[in-house]
């Protein structure tokens, strides 16, 4: 599975309460989150974000509280990847329960810009900046956790499991 997009860049530290406010917590409607994804930090991002876009971060990507609110919005604004250094566990595992891909990758984030074209294969584990001509490797997903992805996360794979 491949994603190609246009790279969104952050830092350090971006918590749940700046990826999704929680003044709009007060639904759980993925349209109207995406609406606010990122807005604290970037009052550009949820206008101007693209279905097939790629967010690249700096360490600790999503820590915070444990709402599945912050993966969701993402999702649902247009990314199609998460690659930061690294990841808050918890956002770790909600971004995989709802089939957002998140990799791994220590030196990528330091070396992208804003506007990149990133290219991803999630199957090989393989990033390549097509704007620096810069490849990356990153840690591959399991079986069953490529499966959840491809499915698009957990309710479907779940779903897709009792059907059998």
């Amino acid at each position: 599975m491949t994603k190609k997009g246009q790279a969104w860049v952050y830092g350090d530290n971006v918590d749940t309460d700046v990826i999704i406010p929680a003044r709009y917590l007060n639904t759980s409607d993925p349209k109207e989150l995406a609406k606010y994804c990122m807005e604290d930090i970037d009052q550009t991002f949820a206008k101007e974000v693209k279905q097939v876009d790629i967010m690249i971060a700096g360490e600790n990507f999503g820590c915070g509280s444990s709402r599945e609110h912050a993966p969701i919005s993402i999702k649902e604004a247009g990314i199609s990847v998460v690659i930061a250094k690294t990841f808050a566990r918890i956002f770790f595992r909600n971004a995989i329960n709802i089939g957002l891909p998140i990799l791994e990758n220590d030196k990528l984030p330091d070396e992208v810009k804003r506007g990149d074209e990133i290219e991803v294969d999630l199957e090989n584990g393989i990033v390549k900046n097509l704007t620096t001509k810069k490849e990356y490797q990153t840690p591959k997903y399991s079986g069953s956790i490529q499966k959840l992805i491809e499915v698009g996360g957990l309710v479907n794979y779940t779903k897709e499991k009792l059907a059998k």
